[in-house]
């Protein structure tokens, strides 16, 4: 039996996931976007793996810089990912929050629950997306009360329970 698009976009709306913000800089400019797939892979070496759909305007910049930052938000940042998510500027985007350089040279979110600065090790093409297999050069983690979730085609906050 086939499954169409809109069955397996429905069942995987019941599949919460943190909300990130996917930045990169290099010679190919600077660009972002907002992310739900993106998940570890090993802690040896540490790697986390992030879909791109290889249709999306951003997809030749992070293919030729080859880096990347996964910035994982916090609550209260739904506007920020609302604004990577669409179809605003760059420039609209970045000037939206404040911005540190991390060890790649990408834009690392101040505020972020935590900013993952990686290199692109691999690239795995399966239908629409690609797989970016990218091997984490540095953390930032930022403990914040709560954080962020992508459920049900809304946002979600996370409580961090009291001590």
């Amino acid at each position: 039996m086939a499954i169409n698009q809109q069955t397996f976009r429905d069942a995987m709306a019941c599949v919460g996931a943190a909300v990130n913000i996917i930045t990169t800089d290099g010679e190919a400019g600077q660009a972002g976007f907002t992310a739900s797939a993106v998940c570890s892979v090993t802690d040896s070496p540490p790697t986390l793996l992030v879909c791109l759909n290889r249709a999306a305007s951003v997809w030749p910049v992070f293919n030729h810089n080859r880096a990347l930052c996964v910035n994982t938000l916090a609550a209260g940042q739904e506007g920020l990912s609302n604004l990577f998510g669409g179809k605003t500027t760059m420039a609209e985007r970045f000037a939206a929050a404040q911005w540190q350089t991390g060890e790649t040279g990408c834009p690392r979110l101040e505020g972020a629950l935590a900013s993952f600065d990686c290199h692109i090790n691999q690239v795995v093409s399966v239908g629409t997306h690609d797989i970016l297999f990218c091997e984490i050069k540095a953390i930032i983690h930022h403990p914040a009360p709560e954080g962020l979730v992508w459920f049900n085609r809304h946002y979600h906050t996370l409580m961090r329970p009291a001590c």
